[in-house]
């Protein structure tokens, strides 16, 4: 088996590229694996460090949704890219072609398609992006991260329902372990909070009203506020009169390196609404207050927490009406009625889709008559 893989600008379309190409290489023995993408993107940082070839292509940006003189640049660069990953596919020679998002991927699949190679796209995300919109129409194989995406491409006979693959190691915490770790008491709710790798400054402000009034409760709260706000929100604290130092059930850290332990434990989730935290959250079967981020590209974090509001498996606030008042409200009233947080973690779970990755290879397989 050999195959390219590419997708790039964002972790969100980086991390399953790279999970597919795990799973290629355990299915696969022997597999053949090159990553295409360009050198402004995290993956030309990433993917090297993950241990794959990496190739780049010369694409800067990617299509607008209104129409916009800069498409025109747009196509200009992209059949400049189209140029480039031709040439890249014709010497690897692969037998399928993969793409997850970015606008990288569009060239290097429409490079495949021309060729006459299997190709297939992943989406992460309920609204689709440009780029995979335009795909769609091409591609052998379109898999789907949520049942909500479907009805927005144009071809929906080439759609299947994977899910997003999730890291396995998530399935496998002991619990009992994890509370150590975590020095926490399996006795009590623990409330899990975080805005992604950067943090998030609107959770961590609203965050304040919430310690306020659950200082020196039985609630335990775990919260990770970002490396880059982790300063600003203790100097608010202090400004607010609370130190905690003297507050036992409230832990707070800039980044949390083992979030693994951390959704083991968890009863309750706050975070942002990114497609591969949801996938997490729901293959878990984790109820959890969602809070967008309102400057996605296509507002994607809105249409995935709506995916899940939906279906009965998590609450929404918009970060523009977020206050601590509003935050604490849905916590303690989800925390106080177990039978709607269980409700809210059964609905979730039906959602989850573990077996997304073994989902995927088969698309694989049947892409190239295997």
């Amino acid at each position: 088996m050999r195959a390219i893989v590419t997708g790039g600008g964002t972790g969100g379309h980086i991390y399953p590229a790279l999970a597919i190409a795990e799973g290629i290489k355990t299915r696969y023995q022997g597999a053949d694996i090159l990553y295409v993408g360009t050198d402004r993107g995290l993956e030309a940082d990433i993917v090297p460090k993950a241990g794959y070839p990496f190739k780049k292509i010369s694409v800067s940006s990617g299509f607008q949704r209104k129409l916009s003189l800069k498409n025109i640049k747009v196509l200009w660069q992209a059949g400049q890219g189209i140029f480039e990953a031709r040439q890249i596919v014709r010497d690897f020679k692969p037998d399928i072609v993969i793409g997850t998002g970015g606008y990288v991927c569009g060239p290097v699949v429409m490079a495949a398609v021309m060729q006459k190679i299997p190709t297939l796209i992943h989406e992460q995300n309920a609204m689709p992006g440009v780029t995979n919109k335009i795909l769609s129409r091409y591609v052998t194989q379109l898999a789907v991260t949520f049942e909500d995406s479907i009805a927005r491409f144009p071809n929906q006979t080439r759609v299947k329902l994977t899910g997003l693959p999730v890291r396995p190691e998530i399935f496998s915490v002991d619990q009992q372990a994890a509370y150590q770790r975590l020095k926490l008491n399996p006795d009590q709710p623990v409330l899990l909070v975080f805005g992604g790798s950067r943090g998030a400054r609107n959770i961590n402000m609203s965050m304040i009203e919430v310690v306020k009034e659950l200082q020196n409760t039985d609630i335990q709260i775990l919260h990770a506020t970002g490396k880059i706000g982790y300063q600003e929100y203790i100097d608010a604290l202090q400004n607010a009169g609370i130190s905690l130092d003297n507050i036992g059930n409230i832990t707070t850290i800039p980044y949390l390196y083992n979030m693994r332990d951390a959704l083991g434990v968890a009863d309750l989730v706050v975070c942002r609404a990114g497609a591969a935290t949801l996938a997490e959250l729901t293959a878990l079967g984790l109820p959890s207050v969602l809070i967008p981020y309102p400057y996605a590209a296509e507002n994607h974090q809105q249409y995935n927490a709506q995916a899940l509001v939906e279906r009965g498996a998590a609450r929404m606030i918009l970060d523009k009406e977020l206050t601590g008042e509003l935050l604490l409200a849905q916590i303690n009233e989800l925390l106080a009625t177990p039978n709607k947080l269980s409700t809210m973690a059964e609905n979730s779970l039906q959602m989850g889709r573990p077996g997304a990755l073994d989902d995927i290879l088969s698309l694989i397989d049947k892409s190239c008559n295997i």
